[in-house]
C-alpha cells in the first residue's frame, strides 16, 4: 500500500514541494479555484490541486502530538483532509465544515472510539484542501476515498458499473443494446439494472414483444437475406426489407413507451389490435400479438414489486450482524423494479448502521447518476447536505428521505428484508469458506490459517501466446480484483517449456512484490505482510499452489531461494494423479512424501476448485491474447503510423499484404505518407533488400 499511497500523493499536487512551511501556511494557497471546484461539483471527479502538507520537523512524534501542530495554522472553513502515517500510507480521508475545529477534536487525544484512537495513534503528518462550500467537500472526500481506499474509511468493495438497456437512434432502424460505461453512443438510455443477467433477460422478452433488431449496425449493413433471429420471431427483420420502415418505427415507438413507464398504455393497444385481428378472422395475425402480450407479461413477472406511486427511486436498506454489514439496493426507474443489488462494504465493526450507510452513500454516487427520489431505512449524518450535492450535480432536486408510512416505506421494509437475508447467507459462506482455510491448515503443516492463496497455471498452444495466470482466495472466496495475467517474454524459453514459463511468471511476481511491499515477518504479523488488526486484505500470500509436479515445483522453490522468501511462502504443487482423475491428485510439499487426500475429503474438492478457477483463468487470458494476434496488422509494428495513415494506405491499397508488397513511389502516391514515412514503410516490409 506504500507504493500506491505514495503514488498519488505526488500526482496530486501540482509541483512537488509547492506548499509551505507550517508556520507560513496560507490557506489561500491550497483553495480549488473556482473552475476546478465546478470540476468537482458538476463530474466528481478529482481535480488537479494543490494540497497543502505540513513540513515540520515533529522529531519523530506522531499521534496527537503531531496533529497539535497544525491546529493553529488552520482555517475556519470547509475542506478535505488527510491523515498520513510515518511511511506515506494514507490512514483517512475526512471532510469537515471547519478544518480547524475538526482537526482540534483529533488533537485533544480523548473521548475517542478505539478505532478512532487507533488511526490518531500512526499519524505522523496531515494534507489539507480548502474548498468554498462543505458540499464541494463531500463530493471530492468520496472521490479520494475511492482513489485511495484508506484503511480506517467505509470502503465499497464492488464497485463496476451498472448495465443499462438503449435503443440507438444513430441508424435508419435503431436497435436495442446492453451498454456499460460512458453514454458516448446516441440513444435512449433505460436503466440501471442490477446486473447484466437482468438486462440479457429483459432484452429477450422484448425482443419476442417488440421484435426489435439486436444485431450490430456492420451485421445489419452486410445481410442479404433474413437471418435466424427472424426466422424464430425474434426480430422484424428491418435489414432486408421485411417491415417497411414506418412499421417498424411504430415499433420502436412501443418499446420506448413500455421502457419509459407506459406500459398499460401498450398492453391495451396489442390487446386492442388482437382483438381486432381475432375478429377479421386473421388468427394467424391475432396469435402474432398474444405472443408479445406474453412476452411482455413475462418481463413485468421477473420485476416483482412494482410500485404505483414511486416512478423513480433508489431504495437502500442495512443490517449488520456477526462484525459484518450488508447494504441492499433496489433499482425503481418508470414504476418499474430494475433489479436489486447486495453490497458488502468494509467498515469497523464498532461503527453504528447509519454512519455507515452514510459514508457509503457518498461513494455509491460518486460516478453514478442519482434518481429523483432515494429512501432511506434512517436519516444519516448530512443527510441534508447528500441531496444538495447531488442535486447540483444531477442540475435538478434529488430527495433523500426516510418514508414513515405507506408504499415507500413497504420498499424500504422489503429492501431490509432482503438485507437480512443477503448477509445470512454471506456469513453461512464464510463460515464454510474459514473451516476449509483452517482444513488447509492443518492438511499442509501451516503455522496459521492461511488469509490469502494464490493459484498459479500458464496456458498456450504449442508455446505460442504463452499466458501465466494468478487467481487469488481468502476468507471470502476469490478476489477477483487481484487475480494478474502474465503475458509470457522470455525470449530463450523454447516453445512449449512448461518450467521455464513458470519460473519467469515466479521471478516477475515476487520481484514485483518485494519491490511494492516489505517483506513480511511472520512474527510480529498475521502472517500475510499486515498489521494483525488493520483488516486489510494482504499483499502477500501464506500459501501458493502451483499446478505441477516435482518439475515445476523445483524451479518454483528456486526462484523462492533466489529472492529470499523461500521462509515466508509455502509453496504446494498440485499433480494430476494416475490417469489424470479428478481425486487421485498428488500434493508436493518440501521436507515431506507427496501425498493424496481421501476422495470426499472437503479440503481436496476445495482445492480442486482453486485449480478449476486457475485453469479457467489462465484458458480465458491465453484465448484473449490470441484473438488480438490473430486479428494484428503489420502497419501497427511500424513506428510512425497511427490510425489516420494506417487508414489512408489500407484505402489506398485495400489490404496490409498489398502494402507490404507496394513500390516506394506507390506509397508515395498516398495522400498523407511522405517521403520520409513512405521510406520507413517500405524499409520495414524489404528489410533484407
Amino acid at each position: 500500500m506504500t507504493g500506491r499511497a505514495d503514488k498519488h500523493r505526488g500526482s496530486e499536487r501540482k509541483t512537488a514541494g509547492s506548499s509551505k512551511d507550517i508556520a507560513g501556511f496560507d490557506p489561500n494557497a491550497v483553495m480549488i479555484e473556482d473552475d476546478e471546484a465546478e470540476a468537482v461539483t458538476e463530474s466528481m471527479s478529482l481535480p488537479a490541486m494543490d494540497w497543502g502538507e505540513a513540513r515540520v520537523d515533529t522529531q519523530g512524534k506522531t499521534g496527537a502530538e503531531a496533529i497539535q501542530l497544525f491546529v493553529k495554522h488552520l482555517p475556519n472553513r470547509p475542506g478535505v483532509y488527510r491523515m498520513i502515517n510515518a511511511a506515506g500510507d494514507v490512514l483517512y480521508v475526512g471532510k469537515a465544515r471547519s478544518l480547524k475545529k475538526r482537526v482540534t477534536s483529533y488533537a485533544q487525544g480523548r473521548g475517542h472510539t478505539n478505532r478512532i484512537a487507533r488511526m490518531v495513534r500512526e499519524t505522523a503528518t496531515m494534507e489539507f484542501v480548502v474548498t468554498r462550500t462543505e458540499t464541494e467537500a463531500l463530493l471530492l472526500e468520496a472521490n479520494l476515498i475511492k482513489r485511495l481506499r484508506p484503511r480506517f474509511n467505509v470502503l465499497m468493495r464492488d464497485d463496476k458499473s451498472f448495465p443499462y438497456i438503449v435503443l440507438t437512434r444513430n441508424h435508419p432502424s435503431p436497435g436495442i443494446f446492453k451498454h456499460r460505461g460512458a453514454r458516448s453512443r446516441k440513444g435512449d438510455y433505460f436503466g440501471p439494472f442490477a446486473s447484466a443477467g437482468a438486462v440479457g433477460r429483459t432484452i429477450n422478452a422484448l425482443q419476442r414483444a417488440f421484435l426489435i433488431r439486436t444485431c450490430s449496425d456492420s451485421v445489419f449493413d452486410s445481410r442479404t437475406r433474413p437471418c435466424l433471429l427472424y426466422q424464430i420471431k425474434r426480430c422484424s427483420g428491418p435489414c432486408t426489407g421485411e417491415i417497411t420502415p414506418e412499421a417498424y418505427d411504430e415499433l420502436v415507438k412501443e418499446a420506448m413507451d413500455f421502457l419509459s413507464g407506459r406500459s398499460s398504455r401498450v398492453k391495451a393497444h396489442m390487446a386492442h389490435s388482437m382483438q381486432e385481428a381475432a375478429e377479421a378472422l386473421d388468427f394467424e395475425r391475432a396469435a402474432v400479438f398474444r405472443d408479445r402480450l406474453s412476452a411482455l407479461s413475462h418481463v413485468q413477472s421477473h420485476q416483482g414489486i412494482n410500485p404505483q406511486g414511486t416512478e423513480e427511486a433508489d431504495v437502500f436498506a442495512i443490517h449488520q450482524d456477526g462484525g459484518q454489514t450488508c447494504i441492499e439496493v433496489f433499482f425503481f426507474r418508470t414504476g418499474q423494479n430494475w433489479g436489486n443489488r447486495a453490497y458488502f462494504p468494509k467498515a469497523d465493526a464498532s461503527m453504528e448502521p447509519a454512519e455507515v450507510l452514510g459514508a457509503f452513500l457518498a461513494q455509491f454516487y460518486d460516478d453514478k447518476p442519482s434518481p429523483r427520489l432515494i429512501l432511506l431505512p434512517h436519516a444519516v449524518e448530512d443527510q441534508m447536505l447528500l441531496a444538495e450535492a447531488l442535486s447540483t450535480r444531477a442540475n435538478r432536486k434529488v430527495a433523500v428521505t426516510v418514508p414513515a408510512r405507506g408504499e415507500r416505506k413497504d420498499l424500504v421494509d422489503h429492501a431490509m428484508q432482503n438485507a437480512r437475508e443477503a448477509l445470512g447467507r454471506r456469513i453461512a459462506e464464510t463460515s464454510s469458506q474459514a473451516r476449509l482455510l483452517k482444513g488447509i491448515a492443518e492438511t499442509f503443516g501451516l503455522d496459521r490459517v492461511p488469509r490469502r492463496i494464490e493459484v498459479y497455471d500458464n496456458s498456450h498452444i504449442m508455446g505460442t501466446n504463452a499466458v501465466g495466470g494468478m487467481i487469488v482466495a481468502g476468507p471470502e472466496g476469490f478476489v477477483k480484483n487481484q487475480y494478474r495475467k502474465f503475458n509470457i517474454k522470455g525470449e530463450d524459453i523454447a516453445p512449449g517449456d512448461d518450467f521455464a514459463m513458470m519460473r519467469e511468471v515466479m521471478q516477475r511476481r515476487f520481484s514485483r512484490l518485494l519491490k511494492e511491499h516489505v517483506k513480511p515477518d511472520r512474527a510480529e504479523t498475521d502472517g500475510a505482510g499486515e498489521a494483525a488488526d488493520d483488516g486489510a486484505f494482504p499483499a502477500w500470500p501464506d500459501m501458493i499452489l502451483i499446478d505441477g509436479g516435482r518439475g515445476q515445483m523445483s524451479k518454483v522453490r528456486a526462484v523462492l531461494k533466489e529472492l529470499g522468501i523461500d521462509d515466508c511462502v509455502t509453496a504446494i504443487g498440485v499433480a494430476k494423479g494416475a490417469d489424470r482423475e479428478a481425486g487421485r491428485e498428488r500434493f508436493h510439499v518440501e521436507g515431506r512424501p507427496d501425498f493424496s487426500l481421501p476422495p470426499r475429503d472437503p479440503v481436496l474438492y476445495f482445492i480442486q476448485r482453486l485449480r478449476d478457477e486457475a485453469h479457467r483463468f489462465a484458458i480465458g487470458s491465453h484465448r484473449t491474447r490470441r484473438k488480438k494476434e490473430m486479428v494484428k496488422n503489420p502497419l501497427d509494428e511500424i513506428g510512425g503510423i497511427g490510425p489516420a495513415r494506417k487508414r489512408a494506405l489500407l484505402h489506398h491499397f485495400g489490404t496490409a499484404k498489398a502494402v507490404s508488397g507496394a513500390a516506394l513511389e506507390d506509397l508515395l502516391a498516398v495522400d498523407g505518407i511522405s517521403d520520409q514515412i513512405a521510406r520507413q514503410v517500405y524499409d520495414h516490409f524489404h528489410e533484407n533488400s
